[in-house]
């Protein structure tokens, strides 16, 4: 009996080839899905082990550094872990969620309170600028360049520090002041020596003074003149002093004439034209021919001299006239009545119109414009003065 084999045919090996061909195609995407999850899965756990490994932190802050040893991730564990805190106005040199790494260096700078004020108002700020400078910048305050800051712009900041801000103002007026004319003095040969006459009367004139006046913070502090110029000139005073010769004055006669002899002496001095008489008992003078009555005459007198250009004289008289050289004096009111005209030996008619404290008895003080020809007069003595009256005699 012969053995029954099967029947092989071609066909039959090429469908086993072709399946498994189309199994490793169709599972190929598969297959490399699940290595790319593998490689990923297998760097997350070696991330995680990475992670939890210890690192070595160089941590300063406010200039003092530290190493710490940590097994966190982020900034803000670490910070934590170590009981360190950080105010919002603390100045950090990363993000505190950021990821931490072995060697990292992170450096924190903690914020002072500091005040500041300026313009009356006083506000506190925090800040971790080392300068007065930087901290004013931050602020928002302006300074300009005439303001003063203390203490100054380059203190080293500290906790708690008062900054102040003073505001510098410059400010300039005019300020009058009044000057002084000069008195000066001409030769005038048509005067007799003694006798002056005002050319010119002397006139002020004004200067005006530029003054900076330095405030801070509204209040005065300094004022200096940068400046001045002239408003109006002065007008100096002009006077001529008499350089002529004075008539050689002979000793004047006194006459007294009885009431017996009053009408033959009339007569005569009627017809001679030289002397003048008056009713008994009257006394008469002729001087460089001028005859005058004369009420009694003074032996002896001491004179001296006076200017309203020195301290404490004004230019006013006891009388209520004003000084005028040449023709007041000033005299004791008891000795000579105010108001009443004398002639003084050597010096001539002068007018009693003012009073002195050291003017008692015997003394007279004349009056000059300028100090300086009041001092020149000095002390006179022995003068001999004839009191005339209220009425100044007039030339024949």
């Amino acid at each position: 009996m012969g053995t029954f084999q099967p029947e092989e045919t071609h066909e039959s090996r090429s469908s086993s080839k072709s399946f498994a061909l189309r199994w490793k195609h169709e599972n190929m995407r598969q297959m490399a899905l699940i290595a790319i999850f593998s490689i990923a899965l297998t760097i997350m756990i070696l991330l995680v082990v990475y992670g939890q490994a210890g690192k070595q932190i160089s941590l300063v802050i406010d200039g003092k550094a530290q190493v710490v040893e940590t097994r966190t991730g982020m900034l803000q564990e670490m910070l934590e872990e170590q009981s360190i805190t950080v105010s919002p106005h603390d100045k950090v040199s990363m993000s505190m969620n950021g990821a931490i790494t072995d060697g990292d260096r992170i450096v924190i700078e903690r914020a002072v309170p500091v005040n500041i004020t300026a313009d009356g108002d006083t506000k506190t700020l925090y800040t971790t600028d080392s300068s007065v400078q930087e901290a004013i910048q931050k602020s928002g305050i302006q300074v300009a360049s005439n303001d003063k800051v203390y203490p100054a712009l380059g203190t080293t900041v500290k906790a708690d520090m008062k900054i102040r801000v003073v505001r510098v103002t410059k400010r300039t007026v005019d300020v009058e002041q009044p000057i002084a004319y000069k008195v000066i003095k001409t030769a005038d040969p048509s005067l007799y020596k003694g006798d002056n006459r005002v050319v010119v009367s002397g006139k002020e004139g004004t200067l005006v003074q530029h003054i900076e006046k330095v405030f801070q913070d509204g209040e005065l502090v300094s004022k200096k003149m940068v400046g001045k110029s002239v408003a109006n000139n002065r007008v100096d005073k002009v006077i001529a002093v008499g350089t002529k010769a004075k008539p050689v004055v002979k000793e004047p006669e006194i006459q007294t004439v009885s009431a017996q002899t009053s009408t033959s002496t009339t007569k005569q001095a009627t017809t001679t034209n030289s002397k003048k008489t008056s009713a008994s008992g009257s006394k008469v003078i002729t001087v460089s021919g001028t005859s005058f009555k004369y009420s009694k005459v003074l032996k002896n007198v001491s004179m001296t001299a006076y200017s309203s250009e020195e301290p404490g004289i004004g230019t006013k008289t006891a009388s209520g006239t004003r000084v005028t050289e040449g023709r007041t004096i000033a005299v004791d009111p008891k000795v000579i009545p105010i108001g009443w005209w004398v002639y003084i030996e050597g010096l001539g008619f002068r007018r009693a119109e003012d009073t002195g404290g050291a003017i008692k008895g015997n003394k007279i003080d004349v009056y000059y414009d300028s100090v300086k020809h009041a001092l020149n007069f000095g002390r006179k003595k022995g003068k001999t003065v004839y009191v005339i009256g209220p009425v100044k005699p007039e030339a024949n």
